[in-house]
């Protein structure tokens, strides 16, 4: 007996011990700042078309339809005029033009216009690349020339130069093909020529680049020019702003997944209209008898029987409407710690795309679940994937937040990039962290310990166990292997990993 009191002293000791010092020596000391950047301006306007003033007594001829070809930022939306054929309605139909902002409320205009400007200053903000930033190398040899951000203008149909304008006294042979040379005695009228060539893509892609060759005599340079559409921005209006900083019920939807646990379900219902009485419920449910959900402001959607885990997560987030989507498990339950707004106010404010919080178990232990993930390349067999308890560094202004790779179940994403990223649906039983691995590039992820939600009890007693939840282990918990053989087939086909390590 006196053994067994010193064992349990013991355990009560070092457990929690060992986890303080797994947290101490996986704790990063690094504090980063995590903000949106600066909201870029025109990549290319016409400035460049005004000549420097050591070259504004150079005459020349512009060319009426290159400049039609350059970016302007004063669209029009008039209707085209056309030859006017005989039945020309019937068979191809009649130009029109449509003017959008007609559909907005005279009354309502003004505010409308000023939420989606803001709204699309920060999705410039968040879509923003340096890369895309037009940049110039400096004469440091005898060549000046672009080395990055380039941008054209997709027409139907990689390229041809041309020039907006003619220089006197230069020479130009090749206008309008893949191959142009300038000549010229006069060294700043051949400067000037050089500012008003223009290059159009004429095979369609819809992103890809082109590389050119700059030469002039005993010197090369090479840059790229990246032929593209332009990013079309997604942006989510909150409607007129209220008292509270955040409308929660207008930015975000709880989306979850479930499966026979109509028990566990209501009872997150019920926890989550004690804080969130409007905001919107979407339930994917996959049960062999479904069950109705009924309330105001939720939406459920039923799937063929054991359709499976990742499979529900993709028919949940596929409706959401909302700027923002935060996924529960069916058995998690909303406390006073569950402040959803934390989470809102850290995606505002930084470049992250999705946020974790923490899971509270019945003991009082939570988790985080925050994960390093990298990949080391491996040759012919595959790559290696590394995952590792941890994260990379604090959040400045959020000191209970910061950056990892994975984060627990319980998170706060926006819309549009974990519909990017998507779910297997193959992954119908057990998959958490191929979610985070697939995203591994697309997402920018964060978590923070101090947005909290509870998980309800998982201790059952044998002879307190219901059918439905022996049911729900038999599915959840198969006594076979093949669940975790088809994650590891994915990871080394679909994902080409020939090996995976971690603690």
């Amino acid at each position: 007996m006196r053994i067994n009191r010193k064992l349990c002293f013991v355990l009560v000791v070092l457990v929690p011990v060992s986890f303080f010092c797994f947290h101490v020596l996986t704790k990063s000391d690094k504090v980063v700042a995590v903000w949106n950047r600066e909201a870029p301006g025109n990549i290319l306007d016409n400035t460049i078309l005004q000549p420097e003033s050591k070259y504004s007594h150079i005459s020349l001829k512009w060319k009426d339809d290159v400049l039609e070809l350059l970016p302007k930022n004063s669209c029009k939306c008039e209707a085209e005029a056309t030859l006017n054929i005989p039945f020309r309605q019937e068979l191809i139909g009649k130009p029109f033009a449509v003017d959008f902002s007609k559909a907005v409320e005279p009354s309502l205009f003004e505010d409308t216009y000023r939420r989606r400007e803001q709204e699309y200053i920060n999705f410039k903000m968040r879509s923003y690349n340096p890369v895309d930033k037009f940049i110039v190398a400096a004469a440091n040899s005898p060549l000046q020339y672009p080395v990055q951000g380039l941008e054209v203008s997709l027409l139907a149909t990689i390229g041809t130069f041309d020039v907006a304008a003619e220089v006197d006294g230069v020479t130009i042979k090749g206008a309008s093909e893949k191959q142009i040379t300038l000549s010229s005695p006069l060294l700043d009228n051949l400067n000037r020529q050089l500012q008003l060539i223009s290059y159009t893509n004429t095979i369609f892609h819809p992103n890809t680049a082109d590389t050119i060759q700059f030469q002039t005599s005993g010197h090369t340079a090479t840059f790229t020019i990246n032929v593209r559409h332009p990013i079309i921005p997604k942006l989510y209006d909150a409607g007129s702003s209220t008292s509270a900083k955040y409308n929660i019920s207008a930015l975000v939807t709880i989306a979850t997944k479930t499966f026979l646990r109509y028990d566990k379900l209501q009872n997150l219902i019920n926890s989550i209209r004690k804080f969130y009485p409007t905001v919107t419920i979407i339930i994917a449910d996959d049960s062999d008898t479904p069950q109705k959900v009924e309330g105001a402001f939720i939406e459920q959607y039923f799937m063929p029987f054991g359709k499976g885990w990742f499979a529900g997560r993709n028919l949940a987030i596929s409706q959401v409407s909302t700027k923002y989507v935060l996924w529960v498990d069916d058995d998690f339950i909303f406390c006073s710690h569950t402040k959803i707004e934390k989470l809102v106010e850290v995606l505002e404010k930084t470049s992250l795309d999705l946020v974790g919080g923490a899971v509270r178990e019945i003991t009082g232990y939570y988790t985080t679940y925050r994960q390093k993930i990298s990949i080391q390349p491996g040759g012919k067999e595959g790559d290696c994937l590394r995952t590792n308890q941890g994260y990379h560094h604090v959040i400045e202004g959020f000191p209970n937040c910061v950056v990892a790779d994975g984060v627990v179940n319980f998170f706060l994403g926006r819309t549009e990039k974990m519909l990017k990223v998507g779910f297997d649906p193959r992954l119908s039983r057990v998959a958490h962290l191929e979610f985070f691995i697939d995203g591994l590039r697309e997402l920018h992820v964060g978590s923070c310990d101090d947005v909290i939600v509870d998980h309800a009890s998982k201790i059952h007693l044998p002879w307190s166990q219901t059918q439905t939840d022996k049911k729900y282990s038999k599915f959840r918990y198969p006594k076979t292997s093949s669940s975790k053989n088809l994650q590891h087939e994915l990871f080394y086909f679909k994902n080409r990993l020939k090996c995976m390590t971690g603690n």
